[in-house]
């Protein structure tokens, strides 16, 4: 399976967060308010989106 892997993670709220998420399925990222989750989604986005 294919995967987009973010290593070290520190935008805003995250902090050196390193993970491997499916590519063509369904992800869920939930959280507390503050805790980074637009920061993640939306730079993952991006740099998918430049790729």
């Amino acid at each position: 399976m294919d995967y987009i892997n973010i290593k070290g993670a520190r935008t805003h709220n995250l902090k050196n967060i390193s993970l491997s998420l499916p590519r063509n399925k369904l992800i869920v990222i939930t959280g507390l308010s503050g805790s980074g989750k637009s920061s993640l989604a939306f730079d993952t986005l991006y740099a998918e989106g430049q790729r």
